[in-house]
């Protein structure tokens, strides 16, 4: 699959998205949008940067959402207009779809909402890109037919993305043998690393988060064969308004996709070789 000049999946290197959680503020989305360019161009790593103009699913109705649908949506245009990197943002409406696909590259569907039909038609029939969360309630071969309500609907453009299964109270597990699973539905794979480590509704009205194991994760899903890496990224991530348990600190972020390129590179020449 082509996204502008980054191509995702077909034994091409790993894609990385990357952002904070929610547009805090114009000036720390811009500040941090520049750095993971420049992070992600050092590294050699093609980037997708997302964000959320407003998280409608937080755990406590008091919570921070973000600056909202028009407002939400300038800043991410002005962050794709300026840094010219493609734009990945969620939305949970379908009225949000038409809107938020003239912005953004990639139209992401919450893993809560990922078997709304009216959501994955609509955001297929914007013609971007759909990338699909898998809901932490289903089985990776479940994905087939979310797939299917997009491609049904004129779009063939879809990407599967692995957040982790409910695994008892306030955890979640993820299975490494959902990365092949999906991949096998014809469509790219990415590892959303850091909702993979979140701890839902076990802190007292926020979620939690276990950070300190993204290294290993993200490792072991790169050696996997995903095609794509999400990560959430934060400059200071104890101080963010939305899921600061579970963000990779922006310092770790350049060593840690060295050490997930020199995966990728063995996991795809063995895969290389295998197919060869």
């Amino acid at each position: 699959m082509k996204l502008a000049d980054i191509a995702i999946g077909g034994g091409s290197p790993f894609v990385l998205i990357a952002g904070p959680c929610v547009i805090e503020s114009e000036p720390q989305v811009t500040d941090l949008a520049g750095r993971l360019c420049d992070i992600a161009r050092r590294a050699r790593v093609p980037l997708v940067f997302k964000a959320s103009y407003d998280k409608a699913n937080r755990t406590s109705g008091g919570s921070f959402r973000g600056p909202g649908l028009d407002e939400g949506l300038r800043i991410l245009a002005s962050v794709k207009s300026r840094f010219h990197v493609p734009i990945l943002t969620d939305i949970h409406e379908p009225s949000h779809a038409r809107a938020a696909g003239d912005v953004a590259d990639v139209l992401q569907i919450p893993a809560f909402l990922s078997r709304q039909t009216d959501l994955l038609v609509a955001a297929a029939k914007t013609g971007r890109v759909v990338n699909i969360k898998k809901g932490q309630f289903l089985a990776p071969d479940d994905m087939k037919h979310a797939v299917a309500k997009v491609v049904g609907a004129g779009n063939p453009r879809v990407i599967v993305t692995e957040r982790g299964t409910s695994f008892g109270y306030h955890n979640l597990v993820v299975d490494m043998r959902a990365f092949p699973m999906m991949r096998a539905q014809g469509v790219p794979v990415v590892f959303d690393v850091t909702h993979s480590l979140q701890l839902p509704g076990a802190g007292e009205g926020v979620t939690s988060g276990q950070a300190e194991y993204i290294e290993p994760l993200a490792s072991a899903g790169v050696a996997a064969g995903v095609d794509g890496v999400f990560l959430e990224v934060h400059e200071e991530p104890a101080r963010a308004r939305s899921d600061a348990q579970n963000a990779l600190r922006l310092d770790r972020l350049e060593p840690l996709l060295q050490r997930l390129l020199a995966i990728d590179a063995i996991a795809k020449q063995a895969e290389a070789h295998q197919h060869g």
